[in-house]
């Protein structure tokens, strides 16, 4: 079962390399669909959906691993484009070991099946159009783009479905400031978020191409709870790990990353770690309106203490994960750091046996063969 949990979840991770027509918001790249998904699971998260929303979005562009991005500006083959795509979920989601589930939710998704659906639907229109317009610099074409959007295209229908929503980015298109409030305030958390996809780990991507970045690996986290939940122990809720995973690196955006591998004062782990990340989240989660900023805070918190059980299986899956993308790509992270079985052994395992056995005798028994090799 694990062989071929981790045969999709690795080939999930060409979804990193699939680029889009948008931009970060400091408008330095490209955007690419997996930091796409993991922004717009946390605009679900933020903006109140359900779990089986968010779990749409985690999975509802990975046929673009086979299609590619298809700009909403641009003229398609609907028909065509529609066989492909159900071509593409055919055949990577049939390397999962319950690719049914996962087939069945990608196709409520396209079909807009159920209010679940309707809402990732919004979240994935929104978040574009937010973005450009949030940008520091929009850029003219797009923000032209984003107009005929909002007057003629898929995202008209925000006038009757979401007012809210359709009035701040009427209110951006014209240079104003979206109305005080709640939703002016989650908007300004979530451009902040944006950040995250600029903060550059110590792993690569499994095609060695080039490192990772904290968005991605966010969203490649939850894809994994997604995928291995049931492995999960007696008491953990998948969908609040997913959650937890969703935010659990934005402290980074002020702190950077913090390889697990690395030395000195400050160290992953250290105590002048720790606080600048406790800084950080307390800044971060402070942008949203309370309750929600407190709430998210806390959640951060049980996922840093890992004392609950869904923090434990949170934290197995957050050290699991690099050691993958390590096993895969040959071990250039670990080579960078001189890293060694034992060392590998004694930060990881510890951590992902206390969260899933099964999941450290698997990858123990890699990590084993690795080193063996090398």
């Amino acid at each position: 079962m694990l062989d071929d949990a981790f045969a999709f979840l690795c080939e999930a991770d060409r979804l990193k390399s699939v680029h889009r027509a948008s931009v970060l918001m400091d408008l330095s790249r490209p955007e690419n669909s997996a930091e796409h998904s993991w922004h717009v699971a946390l605009w679900a998260m933020v903006m109140g959906a359900s779990d089986r929303a968010i779990a749409m979005i985690l999975i509802h562009d990975l046929v673009e691993i086979d299609t590619g991005d298809q700009p909403i500006h641009l003229d398609h083959d609907v028909e065509g484009l529609a066989i492909a795509e159900a071509a593409a979920a055919d055949r990577i989601f049939g390397l999962a070991p319950d690719g049914a589930r996962l087939a069945a939710l990608w196709r409520d998704f396209e079909g807009r099946a159920d209010a679940a659906a309707v809402t990732a639907k919004r979240m994935d229109h929104a978040q574009p159009i937010f973005q450009v317009l949030q940008a520091r610099d929009p850029i003219p074409d797009h923000v032209r783009i984003v107009r005929d959007n909002l007057s003629a295209g898929r995202a008209a229908r925000f006038e009757r479905e979401w007012p809210q929503g359709w009035q701040a980015a009427h209110a951006l298109l014209s240079g104003q400031e979206v109305a005080q409030g709640d939703l002016a305030r989650r908007l300004a958390f979530l451009a902040e978020a944006d950040a995250l996809k600029g903060v550059l780990r110590a792993n690569r991507l499994l095609d060695g191409s080039r490192r990772e970045n904290s968005a991605e690996h966010s969203w490649h986290l939850a894809l994994y709870a997604l995928v291995l939940g049931g492995l999960a122990g007696p008491g953990v809720d998948p969908g609040r790990v997913i959650r937890m995973l969703l935010i659990h690196d934005l402290v980074e955006i002020d702190v950077g990353d913090v390889p697990l591998h690395s030395a000195g004062g400050q160290a992953h782990g250290s105590a002048a770690i720790q606080a600048a990340e406790e800084a950080a989240a307390r800044r971060l989660f402070g942008l949203l309106p309370d309750p929600q900023g407190r709430q998210m805070l806390t959640l951060w918190q049980e996922f840093e203490a890992a004392a609950s059980p869904d923090a434990v299986f949170a934290k197995a899956l957050d050290r699991c994960q690099p050691a993958v993308q390590n096993l895969r790509s040959g071990g250039a992270g670990w080579f960078e750091y001189d890293v060694t079985l034992a060392q590998v052994e004694s930060r990881v395992g510890p951590w992902v046996e206390r969260g899933c056995a099964p999941l450290w005798q698997w990858l123990h028994h890699g990590l084993r063969a690795h080193f063996a090799g090398s």
